[in-house]
This record gives C-alpha cells, structure tokens and sequence, in this order.
C-alpha cells in the first residue's frame, strides 16, 4: 500500500473522527471510574494542574508508543506497527475523552487547559520543523531523502494530534 494512500486514509480517519466528535464523546458513559477519579481530585479543577496533567499523559502515550515501535523493529511481523500506531491513536482519542468529560471549570479554562495540554505535540511539531530545517548529510554524498520524508511523516503526525486533542479537550462541552 503506497504511503500517500495510508497518510490520505488517516487524515480522512481523524477529520471524520473529528466531524463526528460529540456523538463519540457521548458514547463514554458519565459513570466511567476515571471520570469520577478526577471529578473529584481537586487539584484537576485548576487548568494549569489539569493541563500539565494532560501533557504528562499525551508525552506517555507518545513515548510507550515510539518504545514498543521500536522493539517491534526486532520481529519481523508484518504490519503490526500499523497495528499499534491505531492502537495508540484510540488510546490518545480515549484519554481525551475522559479529561473533556472529567472537566467542570469554565469554558476559557477548558481552552487554557486544552492548550497547556496540547502543546506537547505543538512542541514536537517544532522541533521536527526544525529538524526537516537544518536536515545536513552526515557525511559528503549522504542521501537524506528517507530522513526528510520520515520528519515530514512526523511533522503531520505530530500537528494533526496538537489539533485534534485541542478540539477534543478545549472545544468540547460536556452534555448536562
């Protein structure tokens, strides 16, 4: 399956994902245990504490998913990363959910805490921004071809992910 075609059906996954975002949020039942847990933690009232919180999960989820790819390299399994990398975009969506529907603060503090929250990836974005920038040869006649389009790959991965956990956590109203 060609790369653009992979990247095109994700972009379309997450903006369906997206377009149908309140149904989805409301699929997540009010009596989730995580949902009370942090109801009831009063530091998550604060939207700096919940943001930081949120940014902590989002470099978690990230990281043990860029870990197991990593050990994944080992097998030698067909496309079970593409496996994983949906498992992790669910989880993300997941996590997101349960902090949207866990949030009881006001609107401009749900959008301050959606955007403390999210700039983990937005800071990802820069840096691989950055990276693509500066992208040199390692040694005279180095192809960097592979290494720009995989810091492409992760520019869009990181910017589509800054965006849609801003919308899901800052943009979402709990139904009451």
């Amino acid at each position: 399956m060609p790369l653009s075609l992979i990247i095109f059906i994700g972009l379309f996954g997450v903006l369906l994902v997206l377009f149908f975002k309140n149904p989805i949020i409301n699929k997540l039942g009010e009596n989730n245990k995580m949902v009370h847990k942090l109801q009831t933690a009063n530091w998550y009232q604060n939207y700096w504490l919940a943001g930081i919180f949120l940014f902590g999960m989002n470099a978690v989820l990230f990281f043990a998913t860029i870990g197991i790819l990593y050990l994944l390299m080992f097998l030698i399994i067909p496309f079970i990363h593409m496996f994983i990398m949906l498992l992790a975009v669910f989880g993300s969506i997941y996590l997101w959910i349960i902090i949207n529907k866990a949030w009881q603060g006001t609107k401009r503090n749900r959008l301050k805490m959606g955007a403390i929250g999210s700039s983990f990836y937005l800071i990802l974005t820069v840096l691989f921004v950055f990276l693509f920038v500066t992208l040199k040869p390692s040694y005279p006649g180095e192809d960097t071809f592979m290494k720009a389009i995989g810091l492409l790959l992760a520019i869009i991965v990181t910017a589509v992910a800054c965006i849609t956990c801003f919308v899901f956590t800052g943009f979402s109203q709990r139904k009451v």
